[in-house]
């Protein structure tokens, strides 16, 4: 009659080897679809990006070339009130998540925990970061330590995703400039640099032409998202 270790030892290995078949057995989950993207290029027109309407363009046909054109893009861009319009929030276009990149990893699960509206989310934070805030090829963009360095992101937004109420140009003309006057909000997308962390919003450009934007580490790149 075998030992009580004896039959331990077996009964262990038996339970281990039914999780190991449990386990093999279980269907892989597909990756989630990219529901968001740095874009791999900008329209080369500084911070003139043909306003919302040629921003969200760019978005949406970088996407399709990347196989995602079945979705609604938008870009990640705040305007002012001007003109008779009202101001636009970045963080109302976007829809509502969750967001994923190329790579299927998640980036946000909502607006909220996006943009830390709560203590307890901000302390926590999204997971934009150099390693998952991929192009829509999924390339990493370039940082801090990287030449060139094109970690800046057009936003004209705060922290929290809204337009500027300051009175102050934070969008180049509403994303229709590129002249050396002017300037556009930007966030960094890999959070390095500036004694800040912020992807969304982190310094001014020192102007609204490409040289401008290219002066301070930049290449006018914008932050998509798709909103279905």
């Amino acid at each position: 009659m075998p030992c009580t270790r004896h039959v331990l030892i077996g009964l262990a290995v038996a339970v281990v080897g039914s999780t190991y078949l449990v386990q093999a057995q279980q269907p892989q989950q597909p990756p989630q679809p990219m529901s968001f993207f740095v874009t791999s290029v900008g329209l080369g027109n500084g911070a003139n990006l043909g306003g919302l309407a040629g921003a969200d363009k760019h978005c949406q046909t970088l996407a399709a070339a990347a196989g995602g054109g079945s979705k609604t893009w938008r870009a990640y861009l705040s305007t002012s009130a001007a003109n008779g319009q009202a101001a636009v929030n970045a963080r109302d276009r976007i829809g509502s998540g969750p967001w994923y990149n190329a790579r299927g990893a998640r980036i946000a699960q909502g607006l909220a925990d996006l943009h830390g509206d709560t203590l307890e989310l901000a302390q926590r934070g999204n997971n934009i970061t150099k390693v998952t805030a991929l192009t829509e090829k999924g390339t990493p963009v370039n940082g801090v330590g990287d030449t060139p360095n094109t970690h800046d992101i057009l936003t004209g937004s705060t922290l929290d995703g809204k337009a500027f109420t300051d009175g102050q140009d934070h969008t180049c003309g509403n994303w229709t400039s590129d002249a050396t006057t002017g300037s556009a909000q930007l966030g960094h997308s890999d959070r390095q640099g500036g004694g800040a962390t912020s992807w969304n919003s982190i310094h001014p450009s020192r102007g609204c032409s490409q040289p401008n934007l290219v002066a301070t580490g930049g290449a006018g790149l914008l932050y998509c998202f798709a909103t279905n």
